[in-house]
């Protein structure tokens, strides 16, 4: 399941933007596109452990 925390927006408040931005909830801010490919999965990432936004905000360790 593609991660909850992710929105797309069209603007920022200020300003529209001509295509949609990926906005994560958790950090609170626009985040880049690569990035947003984790939170939809793609390429075989997941979200619960492959996100560091939302592992920090878990308190999640990183494995060695």
């Amino acid at each position: 399941m593609a991660c909850p925390h992710l929105e797309y927006r069209e603007s920022d408040g200020d300003r529209s933007f001509d295509t949609a931005r990926a906005f994560c909830t958790v950090a609170g801010e626009f985040v880049q596109p690569v990035h947003a490919d984790i939170c939809n999965e793609r390429y075989g990432l997941d979200p619960e452990s492959d996100c560091e936004i939302l592992r920090e905000h878990a308190g999640t360790e990183w494995d060695e």
